[in-house]
C-alpha cells in the first residue's frame, strides 16, 4: 500500500505504523467534571468500520511526522492523507 505523504510523497507503507482511529486527536479536557468518564471513553472505545475510516499513521523511518489518512477498510484505497498537526489545528478528526 502506498501512503501518498503530504510533504514527501508517495511512500511504502512499510515506512508507517498504524495507530488506530484518528479520533485520538481528540482529547478530553482533563479539567471538565466529568474527566475520568470522558478519558476512560477515549482510552477504551473505537469504531471498526466497514467502509471508509480515519486512522493516524507514524512516519517511523522517515521525517517522524503524524498524518491522518482516511482509507476505506474494505478495499485499502486512500482516498485523503493530512498532516496531523493540521486536522488537530482544524478542530480534530471526527
Amino acid at each position: 500500500m502506498i501512503i501518498n505523504h503530504p510533504i514527501l510523497g508517495p511512500r511504502d507503507s512499510s515506512e508507517f505504523v498504524y495507530l488506530g482511529d484518528a479520533t485520538l486527536v481528540n482529547r478530553p479536557d482533563w479539567q471538565a467534571a466529568d474527566a475520568l468518564a470522558q478519558f476512560t471513553d477515549y482510552i477504551h472505545t473505537r469504531d471498526n468500520p466497514a467502509g471508509l475510516h480515519r486512522e493516524l499513521w507514524y512516519h517511523e523511518q522517515g521525517d517522524r511526522s503524524w498524518l491522518v489518512v482516511t482509507r476505506d477498510t474494505v478495499t485499502h484505497e486512500i482516498t485523503a492523507v493530512e498532516m496531523a498537526s493540521d486536522v488537530a489545528r482544524a478542530g480534530g478528526a471526527s
